[in-house]
């Protein structure tokens, strides 16, 4: 924040809360970025900003219903899952146009983009493959009619490959605060 840096993400409920009653004052941007299950939605609806991580459309319906009338609408991307990857959340590439939307018709919701977490790969090229898939659905989400503005894709070991793709959000935490102590 002493960088000039405002926006924050967080990954865990608990945590995110926790950081935003202590630092409620200075006026940070709060984005939820991790999994999110319908027990948390109202948690997440009642103090977050942002969330990265809608994949169902139970989930983006509890969002809007729970979040409050005074806070401005919460900005939503959609998590994609561009690698097929079985352990990974996101809708699959072939469900990403209805679900979009379905979600952009919600209330106390803004459909602001996509988002992606591509399986990990060291090679620049793939790197840049998994990106370039989310920037097509996007791409032809806008020329669908929706009004677009975010690619939320690239984190701290594949920024480059995600900027060269058209991120307009990149996730840095790893190389800022370093490797979270999952203990």
């Amino acid at each position: 924040m002493a960088a000039g840096q405002k926006s924050f993400g967080e990954n865990y409920v608990q945590e995110g809360i926790a950081k935003i009653a202590e630092l409620g004052a200075l006026g940070l941007e709060w984005h939820f970025i991790g999994p999110l299950q319908s027990n948390k939605t109202r948690q997440v609806a009642e103090v977050f900003d942002w969330v990265h991580s809608v994949d169902r459309l139970k989930i983006a319906e509890r969002l809007s219903a729970q979040r409050p009338d005074a806070l401005e609408p919460l900005q939503i991307c959609l998590q994609v899952n561009v690698s097929g990857e079985t352990s990974k959340s996101g809708v699959l590439l072939d469900e990403v146009k209805l679900l979009a939307r379905q979600v952009a018709t919600l209330p106390r919701l803004k459909l602001r983009g996509l988002m992606a977490i591509p399986a990990p790969i060291e090679e620049f090229v793939l790197q840049r493959k998994a990106f370039r898939r989310l920037r097509a659905i996007f791409e032809q989400l806008k020329s669908d009619g929706l009004l677009l503005d975010t690619l939320s894709m690239g984190m701290s070991h594949d920024l480059e490959a995600a900027i060269a793709e058209g991120s307009s959000m990149v996730r840095v935490g790893t190389a800022i605060f370093g490797v979270r102590n999952k203990s």
